[in-house]
């Protein structure tokens, strides 16, 4: 049996173009005991992965040259020589950019698709989600009343983040770019207000509809919207930063007046989601249970075949994906 693969090629100096990855097959060997083998279905893409690909200082190992590129995946086990998996479950692994995966079933984890798609277990019930769900309650811990800001709004870290904080009683203003986003972010998910940066003076939009100030903020993006937001924060304040994308895919975007951070005595905090394992099960639990009632919405982006993944990783770097962004596999 033979595998294709998407390695990375080359390390990109500036914007991520379709020459940086090479699409490449390769004979499968025959399991061996104890190993699994996995069909993928889903590929999940999240803009982590463009820092992975830089060579220097970070707080993860850069992605390998001439190796898969790293990702999320979510498969159906085809074969098994192991007690603890058997043909026909169904699964959630990191095997990356490839459409089959061979393991001996560390890091694999079985998952109930009878009322959870498998492809949300890449999203809302997933890595993302979770993410949202420590951000949120772990460094911005909401209480009732206040207000909190959200960026990139209508994406799958984003989404969950405003749904979540609309659970905890808070009022949730999002993020987005374009008219389409911004519609959905408040007439689905149920925010209070969203912004459309593309088209909008963030400052006044955030005065007008945070006429009392911002309490916790889950950051995305930075850039200028981190700017933006630092003048509207309340005393006390607390940001969590989980990404800041306005800057993966060039120089990155210095903070123009970073004095508000000791004018207001902010809390800004980053923060990586595989660093809390502990806290894997209860927000899985949380977040399953939401989604599996029709409680927390999701929406996905997908491309069709693993030869499309650069291009849809590309756009999501531009914010062309609307909600997750997936590569469908078969």
């Amino acid at each position: 049996m033979t595998c294709r693969r998407i390695v990375l090629a080359a390390r990109p100096t500036g914007p991520v173009g379709e020459q940086h990855f090479r699409l490449e097959t390769l004979q499968l060997p025959a399991l061996t005991d104890g190993q699994v083998l996995v069909r993928n279905r889903w590929l999940s893409l999240d803009p982590y992965m463009r820092g992975r690909m830089n060579e220097g200082r970070s707080y993860a190992a850069s992605q390998p040259l001439d190796e898969t590129m790293i990702g999320g995946t979510a498969g159906e086990v085809i074969e098994s020589r192991s007690p603890k998996f058997a043909a026909g479950d169904q699964v959630v692994g990191m095997f990356g950019w490839q459409d089959h995966g061979i393991s001996d079933g560390r890091g694999l984890m079985k998952v109930d698709t009878a009322r959870i798609p498998l492809s949300a277990y890449l999203g809302a019930v997933g890595m993302p989600g979770v993410t949202a769900w420590v951000g949120l309650n772990r460094i911005i811990e909401p209480k009732a009343g206040e207000t909190v800001v959200v960026s990139a709004a209508s994406g799958a870290v984003g989404s969950v983040v405003g749904q979540l904080a609309k659970l905890s009683q808070c009022r949730a203003i999002g993020i987005a770019g374009g008219a389409e986003k911004c519609a959905y972010v408040v007439d689905e998910l149920g925010f209070d207000a969203c912004i459309d940066y593309k088209s909008a003076d963030l400052g006044k939009e955030l005065k007008r509809l945070a006429p009392d100030g911002v309490d916790g903020h889950f950051e995305n993006v930075g850039g200028a919207i981190l700017d933006a937001l630092l003048p509207r924060m309340n005393a006390f304040g607390r940001i969590a930063v989980c990404g800041m994308i306005a800057g993966y895919d060039g120089d990155p975007i210095p903070i123009r007046n970073p004095a508000w951070i000791l004018l207001s005595r902010l809390k800004i905090q980053g923060f990586i989601v595989s660093e809390h394992m502990q806290l894997w099960p209860q927000a899985l639990a949380e977040l399953g249970a939401q989604v599996a009632a029709g409680r927390m919405k999701y929406r996905e982006s997908i491309a069709l075949g693993l030869e499309n993944a650069p291009a849809a990783f590309i756009g999501l770097l531009k914010g062309r994906n609307f909600g997750k962004q997936l590569v469908k596999l078969d």
